[in-house]
């Protein structure tokens, strides 16, 4: 484990916004690259199984005492919620789905996504938070988003007043990070390529509302700020729902790169959102 610090570099258009972030310094912790794999490599083919693990990965990540379940409609596995509590009632809530479909071991599609959130809690854990951070594991998702519809349709009007984003993952690590960013929140997509650009880490952005859905478009229904990260390019897609969605087709460099991103890029959104917006700037007469 290593602790990271920097400082976010504002560029382009979100410049302003940025500078929020970058008057202080961003703290959290970065796991060890053989941790994060070993993680992802723990994958099981029952959808049964796979939620018992994620509740061990987030017992061993410290969230044992900060874990619930939530009952899903039609489908056998319940939501899987882990708490990390804040120092206000503003909520951050970052998700991915861990059902597969029947064809291949559903490592891409989600595993890769599922697998992190114990570790991102891991990485935050370390310095008290602004936010209090949700961290789903949504069940049902394959059969048509039935498990972040019924989490966001138990929403009360206080619960989505105070979620001031839904950070979703959903098929990692099959090439370099990349951002739906036709269906996302332009300050969260924004502040995503400003945290890249610090880190020196590659950011693509490609729409997807073409081939498929996420989960961040039930939050999108409640107007809640979503960004959906990713990795499937045209090249790509055919891996899921098919049997070739197994391990080998993981790029681990850039799965590990989507975890630092992610790990950073949260540590920004705490101290930044929610934050009061800034004065306008001077115009020269």
């Amino acid at each position: 484990m290593t602790k990271k610090t920097f400082r976010l570099m504002p560029f382009g258009f979100f410049a302003v916004l940025a500078t929020l972030v970058a008057a202080s310094e961003i703290h959290f912790v970065l796991l060890d690259r053989a941790v994060i794999e070993t993680r992802l490599k723990s994958f099981t083919r029952d959808n049964t199984e796979r939620e018992a693990i994620l509740k061990k990965l987030f017992a061993e990540s410290g969230c044992a005492d900060h874990i619930s379940e939530q009952p899903v409609k039609h489908v056998k596995q319940p939501n899987l919620i882990c708490a990390l509590p804040g120092q206000t009632e503003s909520v951050i809530i970052v998700g991915a789905h861990f059902d597969h479909v029947q064809a291949g071991d559903g490592v891409v599609d989600n595993w890769s996504g599922a697998s992190l959130p114990p570790s991102l809690y891991q990485s935050l854990n370390h310095t008290p938070r602004r936010h209090t951070f949700l961290f789903i594991a949504f069940a049902g998702e394959e059969q048509g988003l039935l498990g972040s519809e019924s989490y966001v349709n138990h929403m009360s009007r206080e619960d989505v007043a105070r979620t001031d984003a839904m950070i979703n993952m959903d098929s990692l690590g099959v090439g370099p990070t990349e951002a739906w960013v036709s269906h996302a929140d332009p300050k969260l997509a924004g502040l995503l390529g400003s945290v890249a650009k610090t880190l020196k880490l590659p950011l693509w952005a490609m729409n997807v509302e073409a081939v498929g859905n996420a989960d961040s478009e039930e939050f999108a229904c409640r107007k809640i700020p979503r960004l959906t990260v990713h990795s499937i390019t045209q090249e790509t897609l055919p891996i899921l729902h098919h049997p070739a969605d197994n391990l080998k087709a993981m790029q681990l460099d850039d799965y590990y790169d989507s975890y630092h991103l992610l790990a950073a890029y949260l540590a920004v959104l705490d101290n930044s959102l929610g934050q009061p917006a800034p004065p306008p700037a001077p115009v020269a007469n």
